[in-house]
């Protein structure tokens, strides 16, 4: 629905993941009976949760923990993974300075060369550690570092921007990347993004897209909304790029995942996401507050040393507990961030949902009221009046 809002403009209604909640159904099951896994690029998991490609969230032991406990993380390949030969340094060194000083310090410590034999160093630990070796570049870096990124083995490229295209226009100078190409002459699955549309989702995957990633600017460490005033809020991104990949899926037979990228710190947001039609999500800053996290309690955004416009900002988020405990538990805090994989299960298992695919077809209500209720029970609480207000 178009509302009007001038005399000139007109604007679509959007809803975010807090707008949202998820209704129960005729039946319910037990969440041990519950399915939890899926599938991209040939690779099966059975947490569809990936861990973002931040330098403080995801290095190579933190690749092959998450491998193991059944879901996987993306290495950054133009971070300080693959410009320093020991990056622990340089990573105390960004959690060491005060806000003042950080954007400077990262536009300096990133000008340091990407060194192409690190790429290949960092994506054979992780193959020889037993790990999934996902990787990410942005579209200039695919077309400098496709090639080296195959030979050394790895699993799953990610190519990603602020917004990915398909109609890209470059000066005469730069040589965009031919998203189609690209898919078709690397030897692994290529998952792109971002986006949040129907019309693009479509067609990233009509040049072969293994996967595609959802979401611009919602995630905490991501300024790209208040910078550069660009983005749609998650819910209906991911609806919409959903119903692409129905839609692509009816006319070819071939199923591309769909996977909701920023913006998710508790299960419950991971829930609502799957439900809006979600095949897996990306998260972050859940993550970078486990003890095994390189970013030492601090988590940054990938735009953040940008030499001309930053779009990211350095947030505290602390240390809540080890990797397994936030993705699998037992769980230690109550509010949601603890136990990723249980959340999902226990949720499914009230919405009587048996598998992914069913998740996705979950009754959503619009109930913005919920945050309004939130916020006067935690007022309450605060005056003493130990009831919910009706």
């Amino acid at each position: 629905m178009n509302i009007q809002i001038g005399g000139y403009k007109t604007a679509c209604r959007a809803y975010g993941i807090d707008e949202i909640a998820l209704v129960p159904g005729n039946r319910t099951l037990d969440p041990s009976l519950t399915d939890t896994s899926w599938r991209i690029g040939g690779i099966t998991r059975e947490i569809p949760i990936i861990a973002s490609a931040m330098d403080g969230v995801v290095d190579v032991p933190m690749a092959v923990l998450l491998s193991d406990l059944g879901a996987f993380g993306v290495l950054n390949l133009e971070g300080i993974q693959t410009r320093y030969p020991d990056p622990n340094p340089i990573l105390e060194h960004i959690t060491s300075v005060d806000k003042t000083e950080f954007v400077q310090l990262m536009q300096k410590l990133y000008a340091e060369p990407i060194k192409p034999d690190l790429i290949e160093q960092r994506i054979r630990e992780i193959k020889q550690q037993g790990g999934i070796a996902a990787v990410s570049a942005t579209p200039v870096g695919a077309i400098k570092y496709g090639s080296i990124v195959a030979k050394a083995g790895a699993d799953l490229f990610f190519v990603q921007a602020t917004v990915v295209s398909t109609a890209h226009l470059s000066p005469e100078s730069v040589m965009p990347l031919n998203v189609a190409e690209f898919c078709e002459e690397m030897p692994i699955p290529v998952v792109m993004g971002n986006c949040v549309t129907y019309e693009v989702a479509l067609n990233l995957m009509k040049t072969g897209a293994a996967g595609i990633l959802v979401g611009i600017g919602p995630g905490a460490a991501c300024t790209s909304r208040g910078v550069l005033g660009v983005g749609l809020p998650q819910a209906t991104a991911v609806a919409e790029c959903a119903a692409a990949r129905d839609d692509y899926y009816e006319d070819t037979g071939k199923y591309i995942p769909i996977i909701a990228d920023g913006g998710l710190i508790t299960g419950g947001d991971i829930c609502k996401c799957i439900a809006c039609g979600a095949d897996a999500v990306m998260i972050g800053s859940p993550f970078a507050r486990s003890t095994q996290a390189p970013g030492r309690g601090f988590h940054w955004g990938m735009a953040t040393p940008n030499p001309v416009l930053p779009r990211g900002t350095r947030i505290h988020v602390g240390t809540t507990g080890t990797c397994e405990q936030i993705l699998r538990g037992p769980a230690q805090l109550d509010d949601g961030t603890h136990n990723l994989l249980g959340a999902l299960k226990t949720s499914m298992g009230t919405l009587g949902a048996k598998n992914i695919k069913d998740m996705q077809q979950v009754e959503v209500v619009i109930a913005p009221s919920l945050l309004n209720e939130g916020k006067l029970y935690q007022k309450a609480q605060q005056i003493g009046m130990g009831k919910r207000p009706c």
